[in-house]
């Protein structure tokens, strides 16, 4: 488990405290539906939900001997109910109340992520529009490619969490159903009215068919949009690492006053909080890939999935939580240094416009083959020489035969570079309120 830094929330839906409530939370909305179809005695209902009770310590005690966790709990129950607890669990087999119950607690948890995601894209948008037009250079593979924004990378970042989010909403979906159709799924002992009217009672949709259990596909489709989210986590933590790397330095994660980054280097002010989402991922990913293991049982049911979940689903959410909540901190106190990203931009002496040349070439009638060869010798030259781009250029009898100085420059204008990033922030931040 991944207790620390965790939203008391998200603890407390995976505590065997909030399962078990869960679990009566199913007993007692059934006990309901059943009475009011005249199944059960309708005073045997109001025994269930007035004196339904149960104590951690009791249930773990009986299950040391029963060695079956449902029955331990409906006997501890039962102990408090009375003689109208004959009525508890009627007619009902323990994956009826398990799996309906765990839509519950995937529903609330759920609810947590959503909101972390929210607060995540919130910080985002907030620093994007910060840095709407602070330069930078783009990389590709690791190299220079053309310059961009800073607010750019970030307004990315959020239209992916704003993904992550409608994944998130479609997979709470997904998994907010109910069973209460039995042993193998067919009504034997109960009418399917009753399932109709217990989900309808805990706000779920009753599946149209199942087995013993709820199938997990669902749940993997759930453990696939967790793992899809920490992953988007981790390749925001990575940006935010290599640019805080030392020969790169235009952006850092918050150091607090009194930190410590290294035990031998005082200097030291390392990039913990990535790294720790990085990681944290990994164990989500590899947590989502035994979700989908869990989708193949043998028959109408085993309990092979059963010892997983109760690893995965926790685990999952708590870590995800902290990660949201991590990342949010982080990104609200980033140290952003755009003079260090003016730098970095220039650090290449103007070979970052070679592609603009190039098109202002072949609208010149050069042909591009051409074109080519002219803009590569002076680019490769720049780099070997550490001389300035612009000036090899206005040097070269070919090339200036085809541009004026004059055309030369405006491709180095960057302005001209970076005309449509306001156009890009209108479509990324309206799109995402109005559903566009």
């Amino acid at each position: 488990m991944i207790p620390r830094y965790t939203h008391p929330d998200m603890g407390r839906i995976w505590s065997d405290q909030h399962r078990y409530e869960t679990w009566l939370l199913v007993e007692t909305a059934a006990a309901e539906a059943m009475a009011a179809a005249g199944i059960i005695p309708a005073d045997a209902a109001r025994d269930i939900r007035e004196r339904g009770a149960f104590d951690v310590a009791r249930i773990e005690e009986i299950e040391q001997i029963t060695q079956h966790d449902v029955i331990a709990f409906t006997t501890a129950v039962a102990e408090k109910v009375g003689p109208s607890a004959r009525w508890l669990h009627f007619g009902m087999t323990s994956s009826d109340v398990i799996d309906t119950a765990q839509a519950l607690q995937m529903r609330e948890a759920c609810d947590v992520i959503l909101s972390d995601l929210s607060a995540a894209a919130d910080a985002l948008r907030d620093r994007a529009i910060e840095h709407r037009a602070t330069p930078m250079i783009g990389r590709t593979h690791g190299v220079h490619a053309e310059p961009m924004t800073f607010g750019l990378k970030l307004a990315l970042w959020y239209a992916e969490l704003d993904r992550g989010r409608e994944r998130l909403r479609r997979a709470q979906s997904t998994v907010s159903v109910g069973k209460i159709s039995g042993a193998v799924g067919t009504f034997a002992h109960l009418p399917p009215e009753i399932e109709t009217e217990v989900c309808r009672r805990l706000g779920l949709e009753a599946a149209t068919v199942e087995s013993q259990i709820i199938q997990r596909d669902r749940h993997a489709e759930l453990m696939a949009a967790l793992a899809i989210t920490a992953a988007s986590l981790e390749k925001f933590a990575l940006a935010i690492r290599g640019l805080q790397v030392t020969e790169i330095g235009e952006v850092e994660e918050p150091f607090a006053k009194g930190q410590k980054g290294s035990s031998a280097m005082p200097h030291k002010r390392n990039p913990i909080g990535c790294e720790q989402i990085v990681g944290l991922a990994r164990v989500v990913r590899a947590n989502c890939q035994a979700s989908f293991e869990n989708i193949a049982l043998w028959h109408e049911r085993d309990i092979s999935h059963s010892s997983v979940e109760r690893v995965i689903l926790p685990d999952s959410f708590i870590a995800l939580d902290h990660m949201l909540r991590r990342f949010t901190r982080i990104v609200r106190g980033m140290l952003v240094y755009p003079e260090r990203m003016r730098e970095n931009l220039n650090r290449s002496r103007g070979v970052v416009f070679s592609g603009t040349v190039l098109l202002e070439l072949a609208r010149k009638g050069v042909t591009r083959e051409q074109a080519y060869e002219w803009v590569q010798r002076n680019a490769m030259r720049s780099l070997a020489e550490q001389r300035d781009f612009k000036a090899l250029l206005l040097a070269d009898a070919e090339i200036t035969r085809a541009l004026s100085r004059d055309e030369i420059e405006r491709a180095f204008d960057l302005g001209e570079q970076l005309k449509h990033v306001d156009y890009i922030f209108d479509r990324v931040f309206h799109a995402v309120h109005t559903g566009g």
